[in-house]
């Protein structure tokens, strides 16, 4: 330090405060701005790696300065990485029992799956490296989205009924639910915007006598908006506010149909929004807590690695749990089967056996038609 310049250590000292006071700013902005400050939205959907550069900078000159200075820059790139960039430390997650049926639980391990099926069959083998990864994760339930040609086929095509050989299987328009339990009671809801029609698919699941609804929704994607903010400037803003707009119409329709809770619940799927946004947080504010911050460890960022500079920096696609549900582990898959990568997370569901089933008692059976069938 004593070699430093006086010049230099003021250089250090400023940039010490500045990337404090960036990441106190964006934390705040983040977590506590009103939900209608569609700029700040805007930010979020910005490859966060840069966000960690000036941070990183000033963590190093901050070692030409005394010991407090180091501190103080340090905690302020742990600020970053956790409050902003939403790196998850793992730290929360819950224990799984030695012997789950003594503990009146069973894990269950549920994968949500992006899966662009509509470019895998245009594409020589396009399924292949999706199989593949459902065949490595060995999911209880997968949920998938942008899944027409899975739900065209009325079961499951393109060599993944090999993979999941005793699936049950509900589909309508992009969604699919494949499960090892018994599926009742599935149907579609309504999440349209703007006199545009979208929908997201639920079912009840029977795990060992509890009844789980397990829901996925696929919400708007921002990328027609961000586009236009990017190249239309105030025009472009204007439309970026009508997309954040219909994100938020379209998860406060979801929250209606949802709440109450009348049973454990899983939401699985690709929101198009990273969990600090309102849109994340509008579903956990009725009581669902995300399966990535409570047991995964990292980054876990599922989308990006198509775009350059090819690598996954937004994290988008989430498992959403009610309280009475556990969470022992949560990761993202391999990047190479699709736009996104999956969410993978290990689940404790209580089970209560001889429980007296509350739905339809033709348990394979969906009420809003035949498993397997697409309409």
């Amino acid at each position: 330090m004593t070699l430093a310049s006086p010049a230099l250590r003021s250089l250090a000292r400023f940039g010490v405060i500045a990337s404090t006071l960036m990441a106190v700013a964006f934390t705040w902005l983040y977590h506590f701005a009103p939900r209608h400050l569609a700029l700040v939205e805007l930010t979020r959907y910005a490859p966060f790696l840069i966000y960690l550069v000036p941070g990183l900078i000033a963590w190093v000159l901050s070692w030409l300065l005394a010991p407090l200075w180091r501190v103080v820059a340090t905690l302020a790139v742990a600020l970053m990485l956790t409050a902003v960039m939403d790196v998850s430390t793992g730290l929360r997650r819950d224990a799984l029992p030695p012997d789950t049926a003594a503990a009146g639980v069973r894990p269950v391990r549920l994968m949500t799956y992006n899966i662009k099926s509509y470019r895998a069959a245009f594409r020589w083998g396009g399924f292949v490296p999706l199989n593949n990864e459902i065949a490595s994760q060995q999911p209880d339930i997968l949920v998938m989205q942008d899944a027409r040609e899975v739900s065209r086929a009325g079961d499951l095509p393109f060599g993944m009924r090999e993979v999941l050989p005793e699936h049950k299987l509900y589909t309508y328009g992009q969604y699919a639910i494949a499960s090892r339990f018994p599926l009742s009671d599935c149907r579609r809801g309504d999440i349209s915007f703007r006199g545009e029609k979208h929908e997201y698919i639920r079912c009840t699941v029977d795990i060992g006598g509890t009844l789980v609804d397990v829901i996925t929704a696929h919400l708007l994607t921002p990328r027609a908006g961000l586009n236009a903010a990017r190249f239309e400037l105030h025009q472009g803003l204007d439309d970026w506010n009508h997309n954040v707009a219909d994100r938020m119409t379209q998860v406060d329709a979801l929250v209606r149909d949802l709440v109450p809770l009348r049973r454990p619940t899983i939401l699985a799927g690709d929101l198009n929004a990273p969990e600090h946004s309102p849109v994340v947080q509008t579903l956990m504010g009725i009581g669902l807590r995300d399966a990535f911050s409570a047991a995964g460890r990292g980054w876990g960022y599922t989308h990006g690695h198509s775009l350059k500079p090819w690598v996954s920096f937004l994290r988008i696609d989430h498992i959403l749990v009610s309280p009475e549900i556990g969470v022992t582990s949560a990761h993202v898959g391999w990047r190479g089967g699709s736009e996104h990568r999956p969410v993978i997370a290990d689940l404790l569901v209580p089970v209560r056996q001889g429980l007296k089933k509350s739905v339809d008692k033709s348990v394979d059976k969906p009420v809003d038609k035949p498993v397997g069938k697409s309409k």
